[in-house]
Parts: structure tokens; sequence; C-alpha cells
């Protein structure tokens, strides 16, 4: 058995970001679609002796309602910018926890996961007086249409303000 020695973590990059925060979603399920604007959440708070950071939010959707997410923001090791995240969300994906891979940098965040066939999804989050939450559907090229090219399109846009 080995002793360990009791160290304490480095701010984590997103901790400016701990609070309530209350604002608008845009949501949108095509690039060719309308956004539909409601309110949204979401409360920071961090975790695992402050080498996490616990987002948990609520949006709406235009048809199904009020849904919530949850993402477990891990740290780079030292440095390094490489992250790993868990995200749940209850319209999203479920019932399992998606990992996404990026980098988290200067406080923002940028993450990713390929969800089968080439697509791909990506969320950043990032900003100071604002939490901008962005969540993006990356269409595969052999997917794209005339209509619908391939690459990144918004799918979820949050700007939130300090509740507290």
């Amino acid at each position: 058995m080995t002793e360990s020695t009791s160290t304490t973590a480095a701010p984590h990059q997103l901790a400016h970001l701990v609070g309530s925060w209350q604002g608008t979603n845009a949501f949108r399920m095509m690039p060719t679609d309308d956004f539909h604007e409601a309110p949204a959440t979401a409360t920071v708070t961090t975790a695992a002796g402050g080498y996490g950071v616990v987002l948990a939010y609520t949006w709406a959707h235009p048809e199904d309602g009020r849904q919530e997410g949850i993402l477990l923001v891990g740290s780079p090791e030292p440095g390094q910018q490489s992250v790993d995240v868990a995200w749940g969300d209850s319209w999203h994906q479920r019932p399992a926890v998606t990992l996404l891979s990026g980098t988290l940098s200067d406080g923002a965040l940028e993450v990713t996961t390929d969800y089968g066939g080439g697509w791909r999804w990506t969320i950043a989050i990032g900003g100071t007086s604002t939490l901008r939450i962005t969540m993006d559907n990356v269409i595969p090229p052999e997917q794209a249409t005339e209509d619908i090219q391939a690459g990144p399109y918004p799918v979820m846009v949050a700007e939130l303000l300090r509740a507290t």
C-alpha cells in the first residue's frame, strides 16, 4: 500500500463559470430549419477536488418540452490541453452517457464525438460575463446534398447570463 500525498488542484479552467445562469437556447434539427428559442438555465459547479467541472443545464424542445442535460468536464494533464467529457441529455442521446474528447484552453472547451457513419457532434463552452454553450452536428461529405452542405451547423446555441 502506498501513501498518497494531498495536493491542492489548480483552479479548473472553467471554474470562472461556477454559479447559476439563465437566458435562452435556440434549437433546430436541420440546417434548413428555423431556430426555436426558449428559456434555458445552467448551473456550474466544481467537483472531484477541483479537477472536474459539472455543468447541468435545461432547455426546451419545440414539441417535446422541457429537457435537461449534464456535462462532466475533466482536467487536462499538466502542460496539456486534451480533455475528456461525459455528456448526458434527455433528448439528444439516451440512455447511455456519451464520451467526447477535445481541448480545454484559455477557459474555452471544444469537444467532439463520432456517433456513427461519419456523423459527429461538437460541444463548445466559453465566456466570462455570458456563458455560451453551442452544440453542432457535423454532416459527413457523403451525406451532403445540394440543399445541405457537409460540415458543422449549429443545432443548439445557449446564451446565458449570471443569475447569482
